[in-house]
């Protein structure tokens, strides 16, 4: 009589999530396959497929984990009541801004933003995960305004723009323009906050 198979335990969804961004960064979304995926993490293709149904849901799903993670640090930062929101807006900054060139967490957003045209429901993905980012934004400069550190109207409006550069300056230094640092970004980022907040 044929012993019976024993299952391999599925793969914390956490360890999915960690090795799929490592795969897209080094390789892009349109390299990784399923079953190069699964055999990294000693699944089948088909089970990835069960769980996420598509590489863009994958893809969707892996940023939404890797943005909650940020999320953490970002409402500890936000919360510092040791800093002033000056210096609580720079450390915003430093968090959403990436490490450097090929930043994991930067290269899924690029994919993410290169299939939105193609896909309502990366669009819609795309805007809940950017969501708590524009939200803790908007909360900071109100409290900036409600302090006296800043003096602008429409934080909403502010918010929007803020992002808008933040977004701008990152690309470059996540796929290595030349020339393009974190360092400077950051320091773009502060000129362009006083000018546009106030105080």
């Amino acid at each position: 009589m044929a012993e019976p198979r024993t299952r391999r335990p599925a793969r914390p969804r956490e360890e999915v999530f960690a090795t799929a961004r490592a795969a897209i960064a080094e390789h892009g979304l349109a390299k990784l396959t399923m079953a190069g995926l699964g055999k990294q993490l000693q699944m089948s293709a088909g089970h990835l497929l069960y769980y996420f149904g598509s590489k863009d849901q994958l893809l969707l799903e892996t940023l939404r984990w890797s943005e909650e993670q940020l999320g953490e640090r970002r409402r500890a930062a936000l919360v510092d009541q040791t800093l002033t929101v000056r210096q609580r807006l720079a450390a915003y900054a430093e968090l959403y801004l990436p490490e450097g060139p090929g930043d994991p967490r930067w290269i899924l957003w690029l994919e993410v933003w290169g299939r939105s045209p193609a896909s309502a429901e990366i669009r819609q993905g795309q805007l809940e995960i950017e969501a708590p980012w524009q939200a803790d934004l908007v909360a900071l400069i109100e409290e900036g305004v409600a302090g006296g550190e800043f003096t602008a109207d429409g934080a909403a409006d502010r918010a929007v723009q803020l992002r808008a550069l933040l977004d701008g300056l990152a690309v470059p230094v996540a796929i290595g323009l030349p020339g393009a640092s974190r360092a400077e970004a950051a320091a773009q980022v502060a000129s362009v906050a006083r000018a546009l907040l106030g105080g």
